[in-house]
């Protein structure tokens, strides 16, 4: 049996999946002040000061530095990976489908990765969708740092004008010495980032870019790298409302409303 730990990111008291593969973590704990019975990303060597802007990478960045485990995750409270292929209306019929430790020894017998199946943007590219619902600057700053810190990566990056589908949510599980590296080159490139943009210019949703570029780079590290992964599906532990979801994002594209929250 590997040694695999998935940490669930969450900023507040909220249900947990049962099977020892979890860790859940709260996520931002020196700054939010929910009273939770989980483990904090405040403690040893952490960012959790940053949570308000780097979202559930401070949960990352803790589980980096401080789990020894051969293989390491990220899914959160409301997003879960599932091998099962049927559709669940209820949050305790969903939870009894998550992904177990069981399965995912049998995912990493031929492969280091496990990454959520692509989201696919059908009508725009995955910059024009960031342009359209986020500020872009940070985002095109970020073209800047890797071409003079990472000139490797930079035409994958590129690809952002072309690729409409990506694997996003900033969830996956790696073999530990492949996220050593991603993590490495991944927080060099936002701590830049930090120094070269004023996220005081942004409202409490927008200065949250981190988070969000962060989950753009995945794909740009694994390409450039040839890292071969497993793909498995999410599940959405609330229920989203796509209307609403639909109509912002048409907003955003042929209004210039920005999103102004998650969905």
């Amino acid at each position: 049996m590997k040694d695999v730990k998935v940490i669930v990111a969450t900023h507040k008291e909220y249900q947990m999946p049962t099977d020892k593969l979890y860790l859940p973590l709260h996520v931002g704990a020196d700054s939010n002040k929910n009273k939770t019975s989980f483990k904090k990303d405040n403690t040893k060597d952490n960012i959790s000061k940053k949570n308000p802007y780097f979202c559930e990478l401070t949960g990352l960045y803790w589980a980096w530095k401080n789990l020894k485990n051969d293989y390491i995750g990220l899914v959160h409270y409301r997003r879960h990976f599932s091998l099962d292929k049927k559709k669940y209306k209820t949050e305790e019929e969903k939870f009894k489908h998550l992904l177990t430790l069981e399965e995912v020894n049998k995912l990493l017998e031929d492969t280091d990765v496990i990454v959520p199946k692509k989201r696919k943007y059908y009508i725009e590219n995955l910059y024009d969708h960031y342009k359209h619902t986020m500020y872009i600057e940070p985002l095109d700053e970020t073209r800047k740092i890797i071409k003079k810190k990472y000139p490797k990566y930079l035409d994958e990056f590129d690809k952002l004008h072309k690729r409409t589908s990506a694997h996003m949510f900033n969830m996956f599980i790696m073999k530990k010495d492949i996220l050593n590296d991603y993590c490495t080159w991944l927080f060099d490139i936002l701590f830049e980032l930090e120094k070269k943009i004023d996220s005081s210019k942004y409202d409490a949703f927008h200065a949250r870019f981190y988070g969000r570029i962060s989950e753009l780079l995945l794909d740009v590290y694994l390409n450039t790298n040839g890292i071969n992964y497993k793909e498995v599906k999410v599940i959405d532990m609330q229920r989203i409302n796509w209307w609403k979801k639909g109509t912002s994002f048409l907003k955003a594209k042929f209004l210039g409303k920005k999103y102004d929250k998650s969905f």
